[in-house]
């Protein structure tokens, strides 16, 4: 089976995010006063041959434990979704 995974990285609450500070400081000399609390995460998409979905959902996680998210710094969440197989043209 193929998956996509959709896996959302981001730093801790706890920590400071000088990158988010900063696009926060630079929405009012763009007058957006209003938008404050900004925090810049990654974004990463992979796809996962698996036989079934708890494979496939172990498989990210691991991926994520051991070579995508920092944890001392960052946490994450994602998502699954099963993608259909392409069918051979006619």
């Amino acid at each position: 089976m193929h998956f996509t995974a959709e896996i959302d990285i981001m730093p801790h609450r706890a920590l400071l995010d000088p990158q988010g500070k900063a696009v926060t400081h630079s929405m009012a000399g763009i007058e957006l006063p209003e938008i404050t609390g900004v925090r810049i995460g990654k974004h990463i998409q992979l796809q996962v041959e698996a036989p079934d979905e708890a494979t496939a959902r172990q498989k990210v996680d691991q991926a994520c434990q051991k070579l995508l998210v920092n944890p001392i710094t960052e946490g994450y969440t994602f998502t699954l979704s099963r993608q259909e197989a392409a069918s051979a043209a006619p």
